[in-house]
């Protein structure tokens, strides 16, 4: 393949490409080879994230390592998969083509697996297989001759284990050796007619300048990437050049109706006739203790009876055993302000470090050990392989408001964080299906949510009065609310927006599987530095504008109450009142719904600059008590449970989140959609909490 002149410039050093099947365990081998030496990023000019670190073999060298998307085929439906043909093609703007490749294989289901590794093989690279979870294929009575087979393909093949680190010293030198050469292209049993007409059409691409010309016996699995194809996607080539493939696919079409479909059945017939002799199964198939899990996890019954008791550990673990910990931070984030306030005369400087850095970053850290409670369960669900469960759980519930399962993954990443949730949604190869699931996805109650519903629900229930258990109750209420609301306008979106057919989903089940403590370990520490940078960067500047605008203009009044109302956060939250006071809600929280649409969790550090301003006393640290102590000019609690309640599901619906809004805009190409999300979250969630504060006092609460 003739380079392009802009073809970026090599870096020093070798660059593999990491590439396999989804739930093959490549992200686990890809972290215990780089361990903490890695960082995300995305393609230029493209929204799909990659991740790329380094390797040091036994012999001190440096090995770059890409981890590209996970994929069935090179045969690209899905923005992930084509951003791996591209880059694996060197066609991908920016990047240059890797050096090999490493192809990592679920031993266990070989078969399905070979069908993308016997299309790399193709690419003219040097390749090297990694069959992962042999412990696994070894319990299934498979037993697999490697070396065997890595005569036939005419690659390495390392058997392994990337969950405990088995193989990976043989990895290591594999990639260091200096004679790597591409593999022999596999010759697929094609009808003869089928396969002139193919080289015909290498042939006229080659005048293009598109691919040079496939010798006879050589691979034309170039070609077959460019003409499987239905759109021009990320190949970076010219129109006329795009209307030259078009015109091969078209001609292929009319003399050949079924030429997709006789690629694949070649492709499985090869990999059955030439491979199946180097793997043997020594016993008779029996029901697996994955077939045994499954025949409960996933009964139309037990399946959901599961997912619901795990949500309820979830919360009752986020509210039972988070509480030490926090009560470790809330203390330390004490002593530091009292040091500083004995150690620092009474000034603007010192208010400037009490009530606004520390009152606001530090009451934001001290849900921290929550925070990572959800993360940790998040983490197990997908290295054991529950993920994809939930998936198939969901898919019939999807599918009945014109989703699929696919669109559950995205939406379930949603819990965590919207931004990733978003561009997961990569995944799914219908494109009206793709729009509809990234409008809801705000709707799921994502990790910015939690410290809001946690501070409200501890001033609606004090801890010493009410058991862990409503809490918990509660809080899978505000979670199962967002997760109602995204089904329902899912549904209201497929009729009004789309009027499309839908797809449906082609889901493979992995194997359970131990989880690799270290890529937990890894995985909670990455998330955890994810949510202290966001509080030292993002909350930690609005806290320090919030403290300006409670604390300027001055007023001559010694009265802190009386300067707080005067200020320009004050005459702001005055001046928008009107729209929420008939939600139950005062000045001071329109403070925090303003300040909360650069990031939700915003508004519990700006509750806290505002009380910390107000009163002087060491209670006000205490933000749950402060707000429990808030009064209306009638003596009744300002924060009552029926305006806690408002708040919250004003804060399930509302879409304050810059960094979403941004994602959604650069995934759809357009602020035609994002600014159509805003003002329909906004609007619902107005609507939403007017009916549960105005229908509660009129019920009598």
């Amino acid at each position: 393949m003739p380079a392009d002149a802009d073809t970026p410039s090599r870096p020093s050093g070798r660059t593999c490409a990491l590439v396999g099947n989804p739930n093959c365990g490549k992200t686990t081998l890809f972290n215990a080879l780089t361990g903490l030496r890695h960082r995300v990023g995305n393609y230029p000019g493209v929204t799909v994230e990659h991740r790329e670190g380094t390797c040091t073999t036994p012999h001190g060298r440096r090995i770059r390592i890409i981890d590209l998307p996970g994929s069935y085929s090179l045969h690209a439906h899905s923005p992930d998969e084509a951003v791996m043909r591209d880059v694996l093609l060197g066609r991908m703007k920016g990047m240059p083509r890797p050096d090999c490749i490493v192809c990592v294989l679920d031993a266990s289901n070989l078969e399905r697996n070979l069908y993308l590794a016997t299309q790399i093989l193709e690419l003219g690279l040097p390749v090297i297989l990694v069959l992962n979870m042999t412990d696994l294929a070894e319990r299934r009575g498979y037993r697999i001759d490697c070396e065997a087979l890595g005569s036939l393909l005419g690659c390495p093949v390392i058997p392994g284990q990337a969950n405990s680190g088995k193989g990976l010293v043989e990895l290591k030198f594999a990639l260091s050796r200096e004679d790597m050469t591409p593999p022999r292209p596999a010759r697929l049993p094609l009808p003869s007619d089928l396969e002139e007409r193919i080289r015909e059409g290498c042939n006229e691409l080659a005048d293009t300048g598109i691919l040079g010309p496939a010798p006879p016996g050589e691979s034309i699995a170039p070609l077959l990437h460019l003409i499987c194809q239905k759109e021009p996607g990320h190949l970076g080539i010219p129109e006329d050049h795009w209307e030259s493939i078009l015109s091969i696919r078209k001609s292929l079409d009319e003399a050949h109706p079924d030429w997709e479909e006789r690629l694949v059945a070649a492709r499985y017939q090869w990999i059955r006739e030439r491979c199946r002799p180097f793997v043997r199964r020594v016993d008779t198939p029996q029901a697996t203790t994955t077939d045994r899990i499954d025949a409960f996890l996933l009964h139309p019954l037990w399946g959901w009876v599961t997912v619901l008791a795990l949500l309820s550990l979830l919360f009752f673990l986020v509210f039972r055993i988070a509480e030490g910990p926090m009560d470790w931070i809330t203390s330390g984030i004490d002593t530091l302000s009292a040091a500083i306030e004995s150690g620092m005369a009474e000034g603007d400087l010192r208010s400037l470090l009490v009530d606004g850095m520390i009152a606001g970053v530090g009451n934001i850290l001290v849900f921290l050990p929550q925070i990572l409670i959800l993360f940790l369960f998040i983490g197990l669900m997908e290295d054991t392989g529950y993920m994809a469960r939930l998936a198939f759980i969901m898919d019939r519930l999807m599918g009945r408001v014109g989703l699929n399962g696919k669109s559950f993954l995205p939406f379930l990443s949603s819990y965590a964080c919207a931004v990733p949730g978003v561009m997961a949604t990569r995944t799914i190869d219908h494109p009206g299906q793709r729009l509809v699931t990234i409008l809801v996805l705000p709707l799921a109650s994502c990790s910015a949510r939690l410290p809001v519903y946690l501070i409200l629900i501890s001033v609606m229930f004090p801890a010493d009065q009410v058991p862990a258990g409503l809490k918990a109750g509660l809080m899978i209420l505000m979670y199962g609310l967002g997760t109602l609301a995204a089904f329902l306008l899912a549904w209201l979106f497929n009729r009004a927006l789309v009027r499309g057919a839908g797809s449906s989903m082609i889901l493979e089940l992995p194997a359970y599987r131990v989880p690799s403590p270290k890529g937990i370990l890894l995985y909670l520490w990455q998330r955890s530095w994810v949510f202290i940078r966001r509080a030292g960067t993002i909350i930690l500047g609005i806290s320090v504008l919030l403290w300006a605008a409670q604390a300027y203009p001055r007023s001559d009044s010694p009265d802190s109450a009386e300067q707080l109302e005067r200020s320009l956060a004050g005459r702001v939250g005055k001046a928008i009142e009107p729209l929420i006071a008939p939600l139950g809600y005062d000045w001071k929280m329109g403070i925090g719904l303003v300040a909360s649409f650069a990031a939700r969790e915003v508004f519990v550090s700006t509750m806290a600059i505002i009380y910390s301003a107000e009163e002087d006393d060491e209670d006000s640290r205490d933000l749950r008590k402060r707000m429990q102590a808030e009064t209306r000019p009638d003596g009744t609690p300002r924060y009552s449970p029926l305006t806690c309640l408002s708040l919250m599901v004003f804060y399930i619906f509302a879409m304050q989140c810059m960094s979403t809004l941004a994602v959604v805009r650069r995934e759809t190409n357009t602020w035609k959609w994002p600014l159509f999300q805003f003002a329909y979250m906004t609007a619902a969630a107005w609507l939403s909490a007017l009916v549960v504060y105005q229908g509660g006092r009129l019920l009598g609460f």
